[in-house]
C-alpha cells in the first residue's frame, strides 16, 4: 500500500457534503494548513460550478426532463441521475423525484437501510434509490472531484476520515463504512462530528487552545444541522503535566434540525394562505418546505430584512405562471424558530411525547417534541454525575446540582448561523446555571460553523499519525448483549434476560476484550434473536458485568438481530458452550464472536441491519 500524501476529512452530512485536506508532509503542528475542496457541481442544466460545498439531494429526473449534454461533468458521462445544487432546485419545483436527508434514513432502524424507498412519496414509474444507494452517490461525486483536481494522488490512496453523529449507532457506522468501501475508500476511519468541531477548533486556534480552556473545564459541544441534534460533553483533563481532552458523553441520536424548522415554517406559510381561502396539497408543501429554506436564511442571517418573498409551485393551470407567490416575514420566523424550538424553559424541563396512532405513514422518526432546549436539559440532567470518577475532578460535583454544569460551549452546525438561535440558546443554557449559583459559559468562538467538521476530520487524519493534540474518547456507550435465564416454563412469562457488558465506555476503536472465563449457552442450527443493549450512564461497568435488573433510565435496547447460525458438526436446537470475546473496529462497528469449547471456528456476530450473520 503506498503512502497517503493527504489526510482527506469528508462531512457526509444531511444537508451538505465538504471536503477538506491536509497534507501529512506538515511537520510542525503550527505550520498545518487544511484547505477546503472546491466540488465542480452542476447548477443548471449545462452549467457547471465549483462550490465548497456539495448539497445532499439527489434529484431522479423524468426521460424527458434533461438532455444528456445538460449532465456532463468534468470528470466523464452523465448519470441518470443529478446530485448537488441542481438537484436541489429541480427538486423545489417536482420534490416527488428528489431525494434528501438519505443520512437521516441511513440510521433509521424501522426499514430495511438497503431496500429502494426514496423518495417515499414517489410514484411508481420513478426508479427509487435506496439510503445506502444515495450515500454512495454523494461519495462517488466527491472522489471523482478529488481524483479530477489530484490525478497524481487519488482519493482511495490518501487517509481519508469519514465524520458520523456521535450518536450515530454500530448499524449506521457499518453503513457508512460501507458506502465508504464501494466507491473505494478503503483507507478509512469514522469520527464523530462533535469532536470533528472541536478538532477544527483546537487548529483554528493555533497554541492558545491551551490559554482559552484550563483543568477542570467541561466543554459542552452543540451541533445542530440540517437533519439532527447532538450534544457531547468533553472535559479537560491532565497527563503528565500537559492538558488533554476526554470525550465523556453524547447524547441520543435526535431528528431535529434545520429539516424540522423548514416544514414548520411552510406550515405557516400554508396556515397564511387558507385564511386567504387557497388550500395547499401535500405535494406543493413539499415544494413549499424547500422554498422556505432559503427564505429562513435570509431573514435570520440579516436583521435588515423584513419580508422574503416564497413561490409555491403548482400543478393546475388557473394561476399566473403556474406558481403562487406569497412571503414570509421576519416576525414570522422569530415567532416559529425562536420560541418554537427554543423556548425559555428550567433545567429541570423534559421533552414531551405523546401517545401515537397505531397506523402511521413510512417516514423518518422525528423527534416528538421539536424544543431543543428541553432535550438539551434531558440530556445535562441524564449527565449530571459524568465526570464524577474521571481524574482531576475528583470532588467537582456540585451538592444541588440538577445537572451537569459545562463551563465552556462550542456551537457547530449551520442552524447556528443565525444569531438568533445561538442568542437564545446561551442565554437559556446560562439561566440554568445562575438559577444553581454557577458561572454562565465561555463561548468558544472561531469555528466555521458549516466547515468546521471537514476540516475537523482532516486534522484529526494528521493527528492520527501521533502528532498534534487527540482528543480521548471510545465507544460512546457501554454495550451488553441479552442472556436468557435457565429456567421452568412459567405461563405468562418469558425466561428472564441478565445483560451481559461486552464492551465498556470509553472502549477504543481497534481493540479487543476477551470475556471472563465464565461460559454461555449458543442456540445453534435454528432461529434465534441475539437482543443488545446500550448505556450513555453506566460508566463503572467492566467487561464480564452482568446486570440482572436495570432501571429503564440506565440502559435502552437497541436493534436486535435475528439470525440462523449454522450447526456445522452439532445437531440443529443444541445448546453449544461458548465464549464471547468483543472487539470494536477501527470504524466504530461492535463484532463479537463466540468460540466453542473445543476450539476452532466460531460464529461471529455484528451489529447489522439486515439481521444476517
Amino acid at each position: 500500500m503506498t503512502e497517503a500524501r493527504y489526510a482527506v476529512g469528508i462531512d457526509l452530512g444531511t444537508t451538505h457534503c465538504v471536503m477538506a485536506a491536509v497534507d501529512l508532509a506538515a511537520s510542525d503542528h503550527d505550520r498545518v494548513v487544511e484547505r477546503i475542496e472546491a466540488i465542480p457541481q452542476l447548477t443548471a442544466p449545462g452549467a457547471v460550478e465549483e462550490r465548497p460545498m456539495l448539497p445532499s439531494f439527489l434529484y431522479l429526473p423524468h426521460p424527458d426532463e434533461l438532455r444528456p449534454d445538460d449532465c456532463i461533468l468534468p470528470w466523464g458521462m452523465p448519470a441518470p441521475f443529478v446530485v448537488g445544487e441542481l438537484a436541489r432546485a429541480m427538486g423545489g419545483r417536482t420534490p416527488i423525484r428528489l431525494v434528501s436527508s438519505a443520512k437521516s434514513w441511513l440510521c433509521h432502524p424501522g426499514i430495511d437501510r438497503r431496500a429502494a424507498v426514496l423518495p417515499v412519496e414517489a410514484p411508481d414509474e420513478v426508479n427509487r434509490v435506496s439510503p445506502l444507494q444515495a450515500s454512495i452517490h454523494y461519495l462517488a461525486h466527491l472522489r471523482a472531484a478529488w481524483d479530477h483536481w489530484h490525478p497524481a494522488a487519488p482519493l482511495a490512496a490518501q487517509d481519508v476520515v469519514l465524520t458520523v453523529p456521535a450518536s450515530f449507532d454500530p448499524a449506521a457506522r457499518e453503513l457508512t463504512a460501507e458506502a465508504a468501501a464501494a466507491v473505494g475508500l478503503e483507507r478509512l476511519v469514522l469520527l464523530e462530528e462533535p469532536q470533528a468541531a472541536l478538532y477544527h477548533w483546537i487548529l483554528a486556534a493555533g497554541g492558545e487552545w491551551r490559554r482559552q480552556v484550563r483543568l477542570g473545564d467541561i466543554i459542552l459541544v452543540i451541533d445542530l444541522g440540517g437533519g439532527t441534534a447532538d450534544f457531547s460533553l468533553i472535559a479537560v483533563t491532565e497527563r503528565d503535566g500537559t492538558l488533554e481532552l476526554v470525550r465523556v458523553a453524547v447524547g441520543d441520536h435526535i431528528l431535529l434540525g434545520g429539516d424540522n424548522m423548514d416544514l414548520a415554517l411552510a406550515h405557516t406559510v400554508r396556515a397564511k394562505l387558507a385564511q386567504q381561502g387557497i388550500n395547499l396539497d401535500p405535494w406543493q408543501l413539499q415544494g413549499l418546505t424547500h422554498a422556505c429554506r432559503g427564505a429562513k436564511e435570509t431573514l435570520l442571517g440579516d436583521a435588515t430584512v423584513a419580508a422574503v418573498p416564497v413561490v409555491v409551485p403548482s400543478r393546475g393551470s388557473r394561476l399566473i405562471g403556474g406558481t403562487l407567490r406569497t412571503e414570509l416575514t421576519r416576525e414570522e420566523v422569530m415567532a416559529t424558530l425562536v420560541d418554537g424550538f427554543f423556548p425559555v424553559v428550567d433545567a429541570a424541563a423534559r421533552p414531551a411525547s405523546r401517545a401515537r396512532a397505531a397506523l402511521t405513514k413510512l417516514g423518518l422518526p422525528y423527534a416528538q417534541d421539536a424544543a431543543m432546549t428541553r432535550h438539551l436539559a434531558a440530556f445535562l440532567g441524564r449527565q449530571v454525575h459524568a465526570t464524577r470518577d474521571l481524574a482531576g475532578f475528583a470532588g467537582s460535583d456540585v451538592a444541588h446540582a440538577s445537572f451537569l454544569h459545562p463551563t465552556a460551549v462550542l456551537f457547530n452546525g449551520g442552524v447556528f448561523k443565525a444569531p438568533p438561535l445561538l442568542a437564545r440558546t446561551l442565554e437559556v443554557l446560562n439561566g440554568w446555571l445562575a438559577a444553581e449559583g454557577a458561572p454562565p459559559v465561555r463561548l468558544l468562538e472561531g469555528a466555521d460553523l458549516d466547515l468546521a467538521v471537514a476540516r475537523g476530520a482532516a486534522y484529526y487524519g494528521y493527528v492520527r499519525r501521533g502528532r498534534g493534540v487527540r482528543i480521548r474518547g471510545g465507544t460512546a456507550k457501554a454495550y451488553y448483549v441479552g442472556v436468557e435465564s435457565a429456567m421452568p416454563a412459567v405461563p405468562g412469562m418469558e425466561p428472564p434476560i441478565e445483560a451481559l457488558c461486552i464492551a465498556p465506555f470509553g472502549m477504543e476503536e481497534g481493540t479487543q476484550a476477551e470475556l471472563p472465563p465464565q461460559e454461555v449457552g449458543l442456540v445453534v442450527g435454528e432461529p434465534v434473536r441475539f437482543r443488545f443493549f446500550g448505556s450513555s450512564v453506566r460508566r463503572g461497568d467492566q467487561v464480564g458485568t452482568v446486570l440482572e435488573q436495570w432501571a429503564p433510565e440506565e440502559i435502552e435496547e437497541l436493534d436486535e438481530i435475528e439470525a440462523n447460525l449454522p450447526a456445522e458438526d452439532h445437531q440443529p436446537g443444541e445448546v453449544v458452550p461458548v465464549r464471547l470475546h468483543a472487539a470494536v473496529t477501527e470504524v466504530g462497528t461492535l463484532r463479537l464472536e463466540a468460540v466453542p469449547r473445543s476450539g476452532g471456528e466460531g460464529w461471529k456476530v455484528e451489529f447489522d441491519v439486515r439481521g444476517e450473520v
